[in-house]
């Protein structure tokens, strides 16, 4: 877990002014931090308090700044952008009217509790992934995915960097906006007939002449009639495609937290959906995020190893996903070089690179197995860290190279075949890491594992030079563009020559099905990390393999993962014994072990014994779940889990309901899910991994974005009405909703009394529906009282009665029609009581909003929101274990009930009774 600084000292608050006035008065985030010599944590704790406190004030330029708020700098400093305000409510409006311009007018207006503050035009993290793509895809027509990503990751590309670095006072920013280049300069060209041509010769002519790492080809062509259209429909289309970039929540100048990874994870998730609908040949150039990660953990880099010149290089980077995974995992700037051979991928890439705040990383084109771009004078350029996710067994690896003349000397251990080029790219990575301390991973098909011939010959030197540090057996059908099962062979360079052995991990089981692929999910990235880390064994799944056993006359360097690890399931096999004789057999019995270590005396309570190695139940199948559900020790260990959940719940509520403005929540959900983890590592029977995917699976349906919304506005929970546009410009209030606390949650904890009092009413309206309905069935029928009704109602009701009138030959008829009015009267008194108390209590928690303190927003989030879902997900999990045992029980012992002596005497009696019968009826069975 990491640190966490409580205290902030006045001695660090001084030094932090006195430092931030000896350099001006202003500064950028990263300069000021490095004068002051300080950790990030530090750092932002302490410039958190000042704003809080009104002595300084944000402000823009890479990284970020801050400025005494003085009055000698109060009045050089510009207003904050004004966003358009999304949430708005009648006393937020009211309470800013009355209250002063300043902040100190603000401050003393108003307790700091009470000021409702509407949300400042952030969007919600999935919101902003689902509107962009339902946007691209509706505007996207004909157009394949490969090509008309281009344009789309173009436009968030200039609509961040003109946010962020347009007005942007830095002496060197990062990427320089020249006039005209600018995506508001795109916005004034709606419209125009040569709209295309102006953006590609006054916009992205302009940024590639003013940045040198730009290229024409990183961009794609707007005057293209070909994917584009024709005249009006080329002109309509880019109005289009330029206004889905307009929209408020898309302002990336000043409600973004420094080093946020929102921009940067919303290009990527545009770029897995891309190469979703690309189909085989277009998806190369994204490595799923999930098993970048897992590479980059596993290789060991981390914020401890690296400073600003450690490097990493991708010798195939594609849109440089995995770079950046390693980069995060660094958690800091460091040196990131990457070589790409689709000119237009390597364009992603740069872009990529960006938008993940490291405009510093350098990607070059070319075909890094023929032509190298990374070379210190005429030898490859060797680095800290090497990834490499290549394309599967390459066909054309050696076209135009000669690898037994090769000048880097990369095929020394044997050329590999001219049609499978995994092993040169495995070469080439192996030559690009550092001598003695290098480290890398690469991502190759299964089948270098085992092929023969010369890719068996470089396998041999391969594992007796020791640098083949793990091997992880991926599922199938991860990636795109292929559905066959991958692996992750990581080296390591340090200590290579006393190497004993190979961990290997077969983790082919461990994935969720996602559409037409299939996706790790984040218990099985953080399993196989958790097992690499360990190097101990794991049955079925893991196991340190030592270099005598692979080199063995038997394997012969032969790596395929189902040798050393027997991943299969154990058979269930059926006992003949038992099937003759009866009884559960013990040993199906035993299967539970872990279940009998901590509760013995529920087997017991469970079985008895009914002659050696078998057993019976002590009651009958259908109260096997309540008799494990009732006994004591069942409940000791429920009790043990409740217990250690609520020694997490203590140890996080002080992170969950600390988080403020500016904060990162991916720092945080780290923090948190590993407490989790380590908490519930301690937990019997309960997979610990099961809980962490329970929490990570609804941080990110929901708890990501009450945490970003969190971490841009603050404590604030204000309701806002939804109001609907149609096509014809109309628009309609379809009533209102809170995104950071919904309605319910406010309804359980202040309106349960009326609340209640509705839904008694719904439940009485839904019996009186139901009687009427019923009424109506039974007397529809062509003699009934209903029958010749076109239409059910109150008027053909009364019409009938008037017609029938005091006639006795029609007195039941008469009884049946009355009945009905009576209940639909009823239904009808109902109806109005529902549809008042609704209004009503409705109206009284939309008012309720305004009256809630900060602390009253953090109880509702934070215990009965966030952690109120996570116990139920705990008790799902025992619920799980005893559904789990019940059921087994009950399987085995329907399966042994009858054993074969008893169904040949049923088989018996019931022939003597057939024949008996027959007898009587005068037949002879023979």
């Amino acid at each position: 877990m990491m640190d966490i600084e409580v205290t902030i000292t006045e001695e660090q608050v001084e030094r932090f002014i006195s430092t931030l006035k000896t350099m001006g008065g202003s500064a950028g985030n990263l300069r000021l931090r490095e004068a002051l010599g300080w950790q990030e944590s530090t750092y932002d704790s302490i410039k958190q308090q000042l704003i809080e406190e009104s002595r300084i004030v944000p402000g823009r330029g890479r990284g970020g700044s801050v400025a005494l708020l003085t009055p000698a700098y109060a009045t050089n400093t510009e207003p904050a952008t004004t966003l358009e305000v999304r949430e708005v409510s009648v006393s937020y409006l009211e309470a800013k009217a009355k209250t002063g311009s300043s902040a100190r007018d603000k401050a003393t207006a108003i307790p700091a509790s009470k000021v409702l503050t509407p949300r400042n035009g952030v969007v919600k993290k999935s919101d902003l992934y689902s509107s962009i793509w339902a946007s691209c895809d509706e505007l996207r027509g004909g157009m394949d995915a490969s090509q008309y990503k281009d344009y789309v990751l173009f436009m968030l590309f200039i609509k961040y960097i003109s946010d962020k670095y347009g007005s942007s006072d830095d002496f060197a920013p990062p990427v320089v906006i020249p006039p005209g280049a600018s995506f508001q300069d795109m916005v004034a060209l709606k419209g125009k007939a040569d709209i295309g041509d102006k953006i590609n010769t006054q916009v992205i002519q302009k940024l590639i002449d003013h940045n040198t790492k730009l290229a024409r080809s990183d961009f794609p062509d707007f005057n293209d009639p070909n994917k584009l259209g024709e005249g009006a429909a080329m002109v309509e289309r880019l109005g289009n495609l330029i206004a889905i970039f307009e929209k408020p929540e898309l302002n990336f100048a000043n409600n973004r937290a420094d080093n946020d990874d929102l921009l940067g994870d919303a290009y990527e998730y545009l770029m897995r959906h891309f190469a979703q609908d690309s189909g085989k040949s277009k998806g190369q150039f994204y490595t799923p995020a999930e098993v970048s990660r897992i590479i980059a953990q596993v290789m060991g880099i981390s914020y401890a190893n690296t400073k600003a010149s450690t490097t990493v290089y991708d010798p195939t980077c594609g849109s440089g996903s995995l770079l950046l995974k390693v980069a995060a995992e660094a958690g800091r700037q460091i040196t990131l070089e990457g070589q790409e051979k689709d000119v237009t991928t390597a364009g992603l890439a740069r872009m990529n690179m960006i938008l993940h705040d490291f405009p510093s990383a350098t990607i070059l084109s070319g075909d890094t197995l023929v032509n190298p771009k990374f070379k210190d004078g005429e030898q490859l350029r060797a680095y800290d860290y090497v990834v490499a996710n290549p394309p599967f067994s390459d066909k054309k690896w050696s076209t135009g190279l000669n690898p037994a003349n090769d000048p880097y000397h990369r095929f020394t251990w044997g050329e590999p075949p001219a049609k499978q080029g995994d092993y040169a790219y495995l070469l080439h990575i192996i030559r690009s890491m550092k001598a003695t301390t290098g480290k890398g991973a690469i991502i190759l098909p299964h089948g270098v594992l085992f092929r023969g011939n010369a890719e068996a010959h470089i396998r041999r030197q391969l594992v007796r030079s020791g640098i083949l540090k793990g091997i992880i057996g991926l599922p199938a059908n991860l990636f795109y563009g292929t559905g066959i099962p991958a692996c992750i062979l990581v080296l390591d360079k340090e200590n290579a020559s006393a190497r004993k052995g190979i961990f290997m991990i077969d983790a082919s089981k461990g994935f969720i099905k996602d559409g037409p692929k299939n996706r790790l999910r984040e218990q099985d990235i953080h399993r196989i990390v958790d097992a690499f880390r360990r190097c101990v064994d794991e049955p079925r799944y893991a196991r340190m393999v030592p270099l005598a056993e692979i080199a063995s006359e038997r394997n012969d360097y032969n790596l395929n993962l189902p040798r050393y690890i027997d991943s299969s399931e154990p058979e269930d096999l059926h006992d003949i014994d038992a099937h003759l004789n009866g009884g559960i057999p013990e040993r199906d019995i035993d299967a539970f072990a872990a279940d009998w270590q901590e509760m013995p005396a529920l087997r017991q309570a469970l079985f008895e014994a009914e002659r050696p190695g078998y057993a019976r139940l002590r009651q009958p199948m259908a109260e096997v779940r309540s008799v494990i559900l009732a006994h004591p020790q069942f409940q000791q260990f429920r009790s043990k889990v409740e217990t250690l959940f609520d020694k997490w719940q203590q140890a996080v509520m002080p992170l969950l309901a600390g988080i403020q403005p500016g904060d990162k929540p991916r720092a945080l959900i780290v923090q948190v899910s590993e407490t989790l983890l380590t908490t519930f590592h301690a937990a019997p029977l309960l997979d610990p991994y099961d809980i962490y995917q329970h929490l990570m699976d609804y941080w990110a349906e929901t708890m990501q974005d009450d945490a970003y919304l969190i971490a841009a506005d603050g404590w604030v929970a204000l309701p806002r009405r939804i109001v609907e546009t149609d096509k014809k410009g109309k628009t309609k209030d379809k009533g209102w909703t809170c995104d950071l606390l919904p309605k319910p949650y406010i309804v359980a904890r202040y309106f349960a009394t009326e609340q209640a009092e509705l839904e008694t009413r719904q439940v009485e309206l839904e019996g009186v529906a139901g009687q009427i309905a019923e009424l109506e069935g039974e007397y529809s029928g062509e003699d009934g009282a209903f029958a010749g009704f076109d239409n059910i109602n109150v008027g053909q009701v009364k019409d009938r009665l008037v017609e029938i009138g005091a006639d006795p030959d029609n007195a039941d008829e008469r009884a049946v029609l009355q009945q009905w009015q009576k209940l639909s009267a009823r239904e009808a008194v109902l109806k109005k009581a529902v549809k008042t108390l609704d209004a009503d209590l409705d109206q009284q928690v939309y008012d309720h909003y305004a009256a809630l303190s900060e602390a009253e927003v953090k109880t509702l989030v934070v215990e009965d929101k966030w952690l109120a879902r996570l116990q139920t997900n705990v008790d799902q999990g025992l619920e799980c274990i005893s559904q789990t045992l019940a059921q087994r029980i009950r399987e085995l012992a329907e399966r042994y009930e009858t054993p074969l002596p008893k169904l040949e005497d049923d088989v018996a009696t019931l022939s003597a009774k057939v024949e008996a019968h027959l007898k009587k009826m005068g037949a002879v069975w023979k």
